[in-house]
């Protein structure tokens, strides 16, 4: 199959991996994430690549330049290149959404179980895509 495909909800409210890469093209990037209550992403800015956020289920706060944002189910946001930014779960239940980045940040395939796993991974995006 050429591009992506799928239930894009669905795939998000299954997704137990804080960060699970689904797709990677030249120019954009599919990936969705689940935050659990209490964790954040932590602060980073990208000064190459846009980033658009879509929560399915949750509730959290993000943070773009020094302004907290609360977000929930339904809400998308875009982070421009350059902005500081961070994600956390204010909820009971964990924050999940995904995430379009604009060019990738990822290697593709990249899986991190846990949020502590990918604060320790360095990888950045090599030029392989999906297909």
């Amino acid at each position: 199959m050429k591009g992506f495909v799928d239930d894009i909800e669905k795939l998000t409210l299954e997704n137990e991996d804080f960060r699970r890469v689904l797709y990677t093209g030249h120019n954009l990037q599919l990936v969705v994430m689940t935050i659990r209550p209490g964790e954040e992403i932590g602060l980073e800015v990208h000064d190459d690549r846009d980033q658009f956020f879509r929560i399915e289920s949750g509730k959290g706060v993000i943070s773009i330049d020094g302004v907290d944002n609360p977000v929930k189910d339904d809400d998308g946001i875009i982070v421009p290149q350059g902005a500081s930014h961070n994600v956390t779960c204010t909820g009971d239940e964990p924050l999940r959404l995904y995430t379009i980045y604009g060019p990738p940040e990822h290697i593709d395939g990249t899986v991190h179980k846990t949020c502590k796993e990918a604060g320790a991974a360095h990888e950045h995006f090599d030029g392989k895509t999906t297909e």
